[in-house]
């Protein structure tokens, strides 16, 4: 922390020339499509530093022990001691509250995400920007029905206590691919200030106690998400090339969610494509409070992406009067075009649609070439 402190004062080079010696701190990212995204910095590494805050020289000193390592991040354990004359040891408050609150400014407005590491969580890259729950488009009250639940919820902690009820809650988005159940979670997790804790119940060495365990490790104000929850359980889905298999069971799995040893204060939110794949038992009450539809793309979905993607604030956040009407205009007219080929059986996700937008800089581009969006079925 007091590295960073220091960094704002001095210029590169003669920040680098004090440093005895450098370390790199790297952070991967693996995307669902197994793509590896890798991040790095330097920062000083173990041994001693010096450097000047505040116009007094202070000595940092970094020991590491590489035999014990933090739970929590998967990093050794380490002291830092810093150290000046006795006479500026009033100077140490002060840089501790700019050090704490250059982490914090760091951490604002941003989502943490936790993946689960053997019997741990750890953080999942590095933290994401939050994104606005408008900015998801879904059907007409679906986004105000999920987030008046999930918030009525929240401020009903002692109701649930007066009457002896685990104050948990657990909600099941199904849905077609790409229509927006996990963008969706996200927003929602960035709106209540919450962090997501991903968890895949087909992890080579998950078993039912480590799941347990992990549940009951979550702490208060997360989101624990499970996605595609049919396929933790498909014996087709789940067994790797080499043949493993996952170990989760299903009664330990829904044994986790509600059984004596779950933690409670927690948000359990869980997707699938398939819902007709799921056993009844998982999605009775207690376990799955809210069961939500998060289909493709409906005619007025389609047009209020469509005019949230082209809408052009000028230098104040404002849109003109005029270019706001031909929008609404065009947005009609694709709306319009949803319904018709929604009403021959021909759906599009909003995945898809967000694609056609994003291809497409001008909106009567978008609206000419939205056919090409819909495959002609051949007899």
């Amino acid at each position: 922390m007091a590295y960073q402190t220091s960094a704002r004062a001095a210029s590169p080079q003669s920040r680098w020339s004090r440093m005895h010696q450098l370390s790199v701190e790297t952070y991967t990212e693996t995307r669902a499509n197994g793509s590896v995204n890798a991040f790095f910095t330097l920062v000083a590494g173990p041994g001693t530093h010096w450097f000047k805050y505040n116009g007094v020289w202070l000595q940092v000193k970094r020991d590491r022990n590489d035999r014990a390592v933090n739970p929590a991040t998967g990093r050794p354990w380490e002291t830092v001691t810093l150290t000046t004359l006795s006479q500026y040891r009033n100077i140490f408050p002060k840089l501790l509250l700019e050090a704490r609150d250059l982490a914090l400014t760091a951490q604002e407005g941003r989502l943490l995400i936790y993946t689960h590491w053997h019997s741990e969580w750890r953080a999942f890259g590095p933290p994401r920007l939050k994104r606005p729950l408008s900015s998801v488009v879904l059907d007409d009250g679906v986004s105000e029905r999920i987030e008046t639940d999930v918030k009525h919820f929240l401020e009903r902690k002692q109701w649930y206590a007066k009457r002896g009820v685990p104050w948990r809650r657990g909600y099941l988005l199904h849905g077609p691919p790409g229509s927006g159940k996990s963008s969706y979670i996200q927003a929602l997790a960035g709106t209540l200030g919450y962090d997501i804790y991903l968890m895949n119940l087909s992890l080579r060495g998950l078993a039912d106690d480590k799941l347990t365990l992990l549940l009951s490790q979550a702490p208060p104000r997360s989101i624990i998400l499970i996605e595609d929850v049919d396929a933790a359980f498909n014996k087709r889905v789940q067994t790797s090339d080499d043949g493993y298999q996952s170990a989760v069971t299903f009664s330990g799995f829904i044994n986790a969610l509600d059984g004596v040893a779950s933690s409670e204060e927690r948000i359990v939110f869980m997707t699938t494509n398939h819902l007709d794949r799921l056993d009844p038992a998982l999605i009775r009450p207690g376990r799955v409070d809210v069961l939500q539809l998060i289909g493709d793309a409906s005619p007025s979905q389609a047009r209020r992406l469509f005019c949230q993607f082209y809408s052009e604030p000028d230098v104040e956040g404002e849109v003109s009067t005029e270019y706001a009407e031909e929008l609404e205009k065009l947005g009609s007219v694709i709306e319009a075009l949803v319904a018709t080929k929604r009403s021959n059986g021909e759906t599009i996700s909003m995945a898809a649609l967000q694609g056609h937008f994003i291809k497409h800089a001008l909106p009567k581009d978008a609206l000419n070439a939205m056919e090409e969006l819909f495959p002609r079925t051949t007899v």
